[in-house]
């Protein structure tokens, strides 16, 4: 599941790892992308001495034997994570999903901790990369999901999406256990404290921050790639 960054990616992850058969991970090329870029975010440090920072390494075990003997393998990636020099080969061994969100709403609550966002820093072209790549290699369209959607009704987007990737709807997807999880990353002290209150999907509330002016050239350039995932999303 590739989400740009400000979204129910955590959310989402929460509602998978609520399968019996499912195991997930939770953004296996973050210590990887916060070595190589050397951004500074909370707990960077710690990240990167907890986690593993060779993407290769990543790569064959998101590759590899699903953990704990389960079926399904839920990985939660940021797609701004995918590097320039992460090889692309691995994605062709993968289903991929891409969960999106209005641009309005991402750069107004992303500016809170990035000042000056880069269009990189949305995680848009890179999920735009990545969905031409999975259309050209298998003549499909993968499934795209709308966080609004999602939040307006979650079991009919769930559902749809477990029937686009070939599974049945599990209704434990609805809800879940408030606190942390083990498969949470380190960083989830920094940034999980909302999900970690929560014990569904929150209904969805409308973002009526605007975007900064200084930012609106970046908000035409996201808006335009959204756009082109919109059109193709479950609904």
């Amino acid at each position: 599941m590739w989400s740009g960054p400000r979204n129910i990616s955590t959310a989402l992850m929460r509602s998978w790892g609520s399968r019996a058969d499912t195991f997930v991970c939770d953004e296996p090329l973050y210590a990887h992308y916060l070595l190589a870029t050397g951004v500074g975010h909370p707990g960077a440090g710690e990240v990167i001495a907890r986690h593993e920072t060779d993407w290769r390494k990543v790569v064959r075990w998101l590759t590899g034997p699903v953990p704990e003997g389960k079926v399904v393998f839920y990985q939660k990636h940021m797609s701004h994570h995918l590097l320039p020099g992460i090889d692309r080969g691995w994605l062709d061994r993968v289903t991929h999903c891409f969960l999106i969100r209005n641009p309005q709403e991402v750069i107004s609550s992303l500016v809170k901790f990035i000042p000056e966002p880069r269009l990189e820093d949305t995680g848009l072209p890179q999920q735009v990369e990545i969905f031409r790549r999975v259309r050209r290699r298998t003549g499909a369209t993968p499934p795209v999901l709308d966080a609004q959607d999602v939040l307006k009704d979650p079991r009919v987007l769930l559902d749809l999406l477990c029937r686009n990737v070939g599974l049945a709807f599990d209704e434990a997807m609805l809800s879940w256990a408030p606190g942390p999880r083990e498969t949470d990353g380190v960083w989830a002290r920094h940034w999980y404290a909302e999900v970690e209150r929560s014990s569904g999907f929150a209904p969805y509330s409308p973002k009526s921050e605007p975007v900064p002016d200084r930012l609106r050239e970046l908000y035409d350039r996201c808006l335009e790639l959204y756009k082109e995932l919109y059109a193709y999303r479950l609904s």
